[in-house]
């Protein structure tokens, strides 16, 4: 017998399918599908629903209507589907003439009530093949999945075998169905509409023709898109056998979809209106969250999960939908398993979507309480036992001391700690007033801060360190970049005695699902090649290390070469750029500190309005005050609007381009945000978060742009590559390095055994921070310490520090990862951490000022990479542990300063030319100087200036012919190069003079 490979085989083995998980088949004909066309409503199984499950209130009902009461009924449905909506009727029934009509019974959560079970146990679930919905047409809809009457589910299938796949069923209900017929009306009837074929789902919840948007309803294939070989079945059958069976599509209509309410809003961000999304769990979503509960339920409280979840994935509404299902999670014994679930974020977004999901879920006001006051608050909101609190990362700490004496109740924490520093404000240091700095020391100073920023999961990873094991909280930390501690401290320990994520959704998938798109796609450098010329008489000794970052800063940072990196982002950016997402495409540029950000506004504002370009507008974001000179820049200042206006301003079609200090660079989520121009070294988790703000999708986006100044392909393609699939550990940290630190610290000889167990008996027994008296006694034991510490030499000095910081951190990690019990070593490890506190600054700590002793001479921008980073499918990485050995100190080589130069030299220079010269800066500050032109400049308009500028132009040229005779016989003998450069430094010039 030769095999059925048609469409209609498919859909009987669907049906088959459907049949054994608990539906009943229903053929609609005769009066059944006139019904249904008329209203898009099985009327008769609707009806003999209410007869089997609310009698009573039928009777009730036919009383006050009389004879007619099934269309009075039926009427009030259709009208209430049609003000209210499907989910909202779903939900809460439908109110007529005092009596409420439940349109189905989801399980209840225990066999205790009966009643209850009884009801659930009379839904009727039926598939219907074929199923024809107008008389206007002979259009039908190949499956249709009905709940008591209602037509929930809308399926168009398709069989690769008759050479018809997924896509022409996406294309069958864009275009074939029309949206203004009842059965299509948005929210009404249908929750869900699937494109189906053997081996990909796709699904919508809104029929809109070509705005119709279909997601990817799939499991994914080996950390790719698509699904999974299954031996003996269709890649898909997990649709029809687990996701749509009576049990589960109850639990996705009443505890998972919510409609999602956004404003919409002008180019001006003024609102016009409301938009409505009915949201519908993907794949991914529904499948993490069932099986946290799933795992909760069988383990209880105190175990820790790690979800890595690529941007794209949709963490908002998985942590809102897990936050609501843990909250009503319940034991055996009608318990709840949790007393309160804690949601740690720094997103405001989350805060109103989790209200309002939680609302629709619940129908309860004060199940979730947003903490923006003070700790009292926080304090009363646990002690209450309020369901879902969602507060901020800084309160973390007190909640951890708050819960661990409350032993008795149990907690869930998530952890939404990949949008930790949106806005910036994750560090004090980079909020400071930022004074008198050069560029070179400003940007030193920033890059230390955001050095020592630490994540947001390494925060919570140190803070719940400190807290110890708490048996009375489950931890649930969602990120994209896993760092290896996250993984040791949250990640389930694999068969191979690995930690890993308990769940996956890699940027591959995403980027292959088209949830995100691939920065890395459109990527050019542009390396900055520079010579040095030494403008002081005498070679002072330099520290190498030091002087060669100095150096290299200094050139980076000449006023040129932002002048340079302006013009060329900006018509880049007005070529290339502002045409893209139909002329609204905006861009990004990262800058290496606040000072820089500040530099490249004042440069960015002055070259728009030369070149009169009217129609771009900049925005910068930085943290506190910069003072440049005598000057103070505060962002709101600049800006003319408060930092919180920022994210709703840039999206206005007002402003194009946002100059950024560490704001912004994670976290901040513009889906209008096309190219990124990056000036600022990056590497590692740093690399990943900033260029990803480029990946959000809208429509008309359909690709991104990177042009990069400073960092090399290899770099980032290497700091991406560990988050591309999923992310393991090679290896767990060995508690027997503890040892080899110990062994380190102690041939210093800064402490004595009598010190380290009086310093513990001091924090054992009274407890430093409670008792005054111990703290005297503390101070004064440390003091021996810091007086041996202040003998030991300048190197020996830094490396005591680094071991002795190495041995403290290392330790309250290994502590939380293995069971490890050495009584000297915590005795060490108390006093060490309260000597670091005490002890001096080191010298390395000083900074090396070269910026007044060189001058640039050369400057060339050269596009050297241009084209897609290829990252590689290796099926995840392993990410080595912490190595935690201290390292030893490098003397610095005292070198003489020339020497530093011509290495730097040969190693960026190439062959130059004349136009890349800086002694043109000369002849600019004598035009400047010059109180003639100036009047000129003054008094007359760029074209009338342009006469008197191109006369005096060579009496000035002449006049330094002396300083660089190869320079300036150039724009003798060269027309084209000496109109080039008069064209350009009249420009400056008459600038310069009116500004």
């Amino acid at each position: 017998m030769a095999v059925d490979t048609s469409e209609k085989g498919f859909e009987m083995n669907i049906e088959a399918a459907l049949i054994a998980n608990g539906y009943k088949k229903r053929v609609l004909e005769g009066d059944a599908s006139s019904a249904f066309k008329q209203h898009a409503i099985d009327v008769e199984e609707l009806f003999a629903f209410f007869e089997d499950t609310q009698e009573k209130r039928m009777r009730t009902l036919e009383k006050s209507y009389g004879p007619s009461y099934k269309e009075e009924v039926l009427r009030r449905i259709k009208d209430q589907l049609h003000k209210q909506g499907l989910v909202e009727c779903l939900r809460k029934g439908i109110k007529d003439r005092g009596v409420t009509l439940q349109l189905a019974f989801n399980k209840p959560p225990t066999d205790m009530n009966k009643t209850l079970n009884k009801q659930y146990a009379k839904n009727r679930f039926n598939v219907s093949r074929q199923v024809y919905y107008s008389d206007k047409h002979n259009n039908s809809l190949d499956m249709v999945l009905f709940l008591n009457g209602l037509p929930i589910v809308v399926m168009e299938l398709k069989n690769p075998l008759t050479n018809q796949t997924v896509e022409h069923a996406m294309k069958q209900l864009k275009n074939d169905r029309d949206p203004r017929e009842q059965l299509f009306k948005f929210n009404e009837r249908v929750a869900v509409y699937f494109a189906v074929d053997p081996d990909e789902v796709f699904m919508a919840t809104k029929l809109d023709k070509g705005k119709t948007y279909f997601l990817p309803f799939n499991k994914g294939n080996n950390g790719g898109k698509g699904n999974p070989l299954v031996y003996d079945n269709y890649r898909t059958h997990y649709l029809w056998d687990e996701i749509l069976t009576p049990d589960s599509l109850l639990d996705i209509l009443y505890r998972f979809i919510f409609i999602k309410k956004d404003d919409i809003k002008d180019s001006n961000g003024e609102t016009i209106g409301e938009r409505q999304m009915l949201i519908f769990p993907r794949f991914h979503q529904l499948d993490v969250v069932r099986k946290l509960e799933a795992d909760v339920n069988v383990k209880q409280v105190g175990q820790n999960y790690l979800i890595q979840h690529s941007a794209g994935s949709g963490k908002t509404n998985s942590i809102s939908w897990l936050a609501h299902r843990l909250a009503k999670l319940h034991t055996d014994d009608n318990e709840s398993v949790f007393s309160s679930v804690i949601v740690i974020t720094d997103r405001r977004v989350l805060d109103k979507q989790l209200q309002d999901a939680v609302y629709q879920l619940e129908h309860k006001a004060g199940m979730v309480e947003r903490i923006n006051q003070d700790s009292d608050q926080l304090a009363k909101a646990i002690n209450n036992e309020t369901r879902i609190i969602i507060t901020t990362l800084q309160k973390f700490p007190y909640i951890l001391e708050k819960v661990a004496g409350l032993d008795r109740k149990k907690y869930a924490v998530i952890i939404d700690e990949a949008h930790s520093s949106q806005g910036g404000k994750a560090s004090t240091a980079l909020t400071n007033v930022l004074s008198d700095k050069t560029l070179e020391s400003a940007y030193e100073e920033d890059r230390i801060a955001e050095e020592n920023l630490d994540d947001v999961d390494e925060k919570i990873v140190e803070a719940i360190m400190k807290s110890g094991k708490q048996d009375n909280v489950s931890f649930f930390a969602f990120t994209a970049t896993p760092k290896p501690k996250t993984l040791e401290k949250f990640g389930t320990m694999g068969i191979d005695g690995k930690p890993t994520a308990f769940h996956h959704y890699t940027m591959r998938q995403a980027i292959e699902e088209g949830f995100i798109l691939d920065v890395l796609q459109n990527y050019t450098t542009y390396k900055t090649f520079w010579k040095i010329a030494k403008t002081v008489d005498d070679d002072p000794e330099v520290s190498q290390k030091q002087a060669t970052k100095k150096l290299a800063q200094y050139v980076s940072l000449h006023p040129h070469s932002i002048a340079q990196k302006t013009e060329i982002i900006i018509e880049h950016y007005r070529n290339f750029v502002q045409r893209k997402i139909g002329g609204r495409a905006k861009a990004m540029v990262v800058t290496a500190s606040r000072l820089h950000a500040v530099r490249y506004k004042i440069a960015f504002d002055k070259y728009i309005n030369d070149m009169g370009h009217t129609d771009m507008k900049t925005v910068v974001a930085f943290s506190g005050t910069v003072k440049d000179g005598e000057i103070g820049y505060t962002e709101p200042d600049m800006n003319k609007f408060s930092d919180k206006e920022l994210p709703e301003k840039f999206h206005s079609d007002e402003y194009k381009v946002l100059l950024v200090a560490e704001k912004y660079q994670t976290g901040f989520d513009e889906p209008l945000l096309h190219t990124m121009y990056v000036d600022k070294p990056l590497s590692g988790i740093k690399a990943v978060q900033t260029l990803s703000r480029l990946n959000r999708t809208c429509p008309g986006k359909e690709d991104t742009f990177v042009l990069d100044f400073i960092n090399d392909p290899e770099d980032i393609k290497e700091s991406f590559q560990p988050y591309y699939e999923s992310t393991n550990l090679s290896e767990v940290t060995d508690p027997n390095i503890l040892y080899d630190l110990q062994a380190e610290i102690e041939p210093y000889q800064v402490f004595t055994e009598d010190e380290v167990q009086r310093v513990s008996e001091l924090e054992v027994t009274d407890g430093v921070k409670k008792s005054v008296k111990a703290q005297t006694e503390l101070n004064a034991v440390l003091d021996q310490g810091v007086e041996r510490y202040k003998k030991l030499s300048e190197e020996e000095q830094e490396a005591f520090k680094q071991a002795t910081t190495k041995f403290t951190r290392t330790y309250g990690f290994v502590l939380q990862i293995v069971t490890f019990i050495d009584i000297d070593l915590h005795k060490q490890y108390i006093y060490l951490t309260y000597l670091l506190r005490k002890l001096p600054r080191s010298a390395g700590d000083k900074d090396v000022y070269l910026a007044d002793d060189v001058a640039l001479e050369y400057y060339r921008n050269q596009k050297v990479f241009e084209g897609n980073i290829e990252l590689e499918q290796t099926g995840g990485v392993d990410l080595d542990p912490q190595k935690h050995g201290a390292g030893g100190l490098v003397e610095d080589e005292k070198v003489r300063l020339s020497s530093i130069l011509d290495k730097l030299n040969e190693r960026f220079g190439t062959q130059f030319s004349e136009t890349d010269f800086l002694s043109r800066e000369q002849v600019k500050e004598d035009m400047l100087n010059s109180d003639e032109l100036r009047q000129k400049a003054k008094n007359n308009t760029k074209e009338n200036f342009k006469f008197a500028f191109e006369k005096t132009f060579m009496d000035f040229v002449i006049d330094r012919m002396s300083s660089n005779q190869e320079f300036f016989m150039k724009i003798l003998e060269n027309d084209e190069f000496k109109s080039y450069i008069m064209e350009d430094m009249m420009n400056e010039v008459y600038g310069e003079v009116n500004q």
